[in-house]
């Protein structure tokens, strides 16, 4: 493997402080240069449809909870990972557009369904088809057996990160 700004940064601890282990920068330094690498590749179509950071995730969760399409802002916000207060910045964007309405609940009048239009529906399967192709193509340097193990291996990270708290 050719060495890489993170390899150099580790061998620059070393010759420094040899007496600590600089060798997890291996993995959290890249984690974080490839998350901007990523972002930077991934989100110039939502750009281009004219939708803002995170709109198509909001979309997106909607679409992944089939027919009828809806949510609470309460589903949204733990589904997409983010408070209510960015949900609502989210829906009142894409309510604007008309690519998703909000309704009262049947159980609770106080309750709002946030639910995708059809103008929605038909953007969301057109961009997820888009962004799972620049996935593919982002991922077109490993086999596909070294992407099924690097996905095992970021479950496993994951998992232990959250029983640690995280």
């Amino acid at each position: 493997m050719q060495a890489d700004a993170i390899t150099a940064i580790v061998e620059q601890w070393k010759h420094e402080r040899p007496d600590l282990d600089a060798t997890p920068m291996l993995v959290i330094g890249r984690l974080f240069r490839l998350t901007d690498a990523l972002d930077q590749r991934l989100r110039p179509p939502f750009g281009d449809a004219g939708l803002g950071s995170g709109d198509f995730d909001v979309l997106a969760a909607l679409r992944r909870a089939g027919d009828p399409y809806a949510l609470s802002a309460g589903e949204l916000s733990r589904t997409v990972l983010v408070t209510t207060g960015a949900i609502t910045k989210r829906v009142d964007r894409l309510e604007a557009r008309g690519l998703v309405g909000r309704s009262v609940t049947e159980a609770d009048s106080r309750g709002r369904l946030i639910t995708l239009t059809a103008e929605g529906v038909a953007l969301t399967d057109r961009l997820i088809a888009v962004h799972l192709d620049n996935q593919a193509r982002l991922l077109a340097g490993l086999s596909e057996d070294e992407r099924a193990q690097l996905a095992g291996l970021l479950g496993r990270l994951a998992s232990t990160l959250a029983a640690d708290g995280g």
